[in-house]
């Protein structure tokens, strides 16, 4: 049962993002959000920190990814 708890603790403050629609076509500062948020290819899954900085990024290009918390 400490494991569980451990495991929630550690994914409590992080977003899975992914990729779903392609950059081609989109403006630079786009295409700079997705790459600091550390996308390279369609479908492309990261973890990243919960931060405002990071949140600003995904809002700036919500039509391209899909978020969860």
């Amino acid at each position: 049962m400490a494991q569980a708890q451990q495991k929630v603790t550690a994914i409590t403050g992080k977003l899975r993002v992914t990729l779903v629609k392609s950059v081609i076509g989109t403006k630079e500062s786009h295409r700079a959000c997705v790459r600091g948020l550390g996308l390279r290819r369609l479908n492309h899954t990261v973890i990243v920190e919960d931060t405002p900085a990071v949140r600003g990024m995904i809002h700036k290009v919500y039509y391209l990814v899909k978020c969860e918390a």
